[in-house]
């Protein structure tokens, strides 16, 4: 046995050596400390802007507003070209989500129970739609919408980005769903459960986490992808990005609006983020996020 072998718990515990961890875990959390505060600090300097007018944020570097207002956040919610602007994102980006749940819990099923002739070249074309930027598919569906009468419509731009979020939830879904063993399908087969019955009330709860994630990044997609909701829109389903980029008046731009209406955008994806942190992690334990 060697000599450190043979040490016990208390002789390596002496005060040269309690002072040494002691030493390492303060360096640790300095720097845990500046980082939170490195990546917190733009988010904090919004806030700032936000309670300031127009004149004290052009008048020099200020670490906190001299003379408070509220102005910005009254003008978002008076203003009907900026409350309008919140509730059109928050529905297209709602039925964005639904809707790419609803086609690609079955579609992931399918992947991951079946084996078909070029089921893998399939999975890979789907994911091919995640690859490729929103440019591409600009003009099409400009041209297709205004075509069939949908421009400008909350579900013109939900569907347009389905073609994203689809492919990306099927990818995380897959993964999860070929965790669950199939001797539970097999096992309710032979219990007497339907296929609906079975995978709503037995095989959708054992998949919850990865239910919670896919929703988590449809959502955090859709709500901030601009190219595709600025063109495919103009005035009754216009989102609060497109809002954002009009500020622009003869008296110049308007920071401090920009930056409420900046603070009040981070809120619902800070809500979402909070209500599925736990299964986030689970995501990235089992690799698929």
């Amino acid at each position: 046995m060697s000599k450190v072998a043979a040490l016990s718990p208390a002789a390596l515990a002496t005060p040269a050596n309690i002072r040494r961890s002691s030493a390492r875990v303060s360096r640790r959390t300095v720097i845990l400390v500046l980082y939170i505060v490195f990546l917190m600090l733009p988010i904090y300097w919004m806030v700032n802007m936000s309670f300031k007018t127009n004149e004290e944020i052009l008048s020099g570097l200020t670490l906190y507003p001299h003379n408070p207002t509220l102005r910005n956040y009254a003008t978002i919610f008076t203003d009907p070209s900026w409350y309008s602007g919140y509730i059109n994102s928050i529905h297209y980006v709602t039925l964005n989500t639904v809707i790419s749940l609803l086609v690609a819990l079955p579609a992931a099923y399918a992947f991951s129970r079946y084996r078909f002739i070029g089921d893998k070249h399939v999975f890979f074309w789907l994911l091919t739609n995640k690859m490729a930027p929103p440019a591409v598919f600009l003009l099409p569906f400009f041209q297709l919408y205004s075509t069939v009468g949908l421009f400008d419509t909350h579900i013109a731009v939900a569907l347009a980005h389905c073609l994203f979020n689809v492919p990306l939830a099927v990818w995380i879904l897959e993964g999860f769903m070929s965790g669950v063993p199939r001797e539970i399908d097999e096992m309710a087969y032979i219990d007497g459960y339907s296929f609906p019955r079975f995978f709503t009330t037995v095989f959708l709860p054992m998949i919850r986490a990865g239910v919670g994630v896919t929703a988590f990044f449809c959502f955090m997609f859709s709500w901030v992808e601009l190219l595709l909701a600025r063109t495919l829109t103009s005035v009754d389903a216009k989102p609060i990005a497109a809002t954002m980029t009009r500020t622009v008046s003869a008296s110049g731009m308007d920071w401090g609006l920009l930056a409420a209406a900046g603070v009040l955008t981070i809120l619902p994806g800070a809500l979402v983020i909070w209500f599925v942190r736990n299964y986030i992690a689970k995501g990235f334990a089992l690799g698929r996020v």
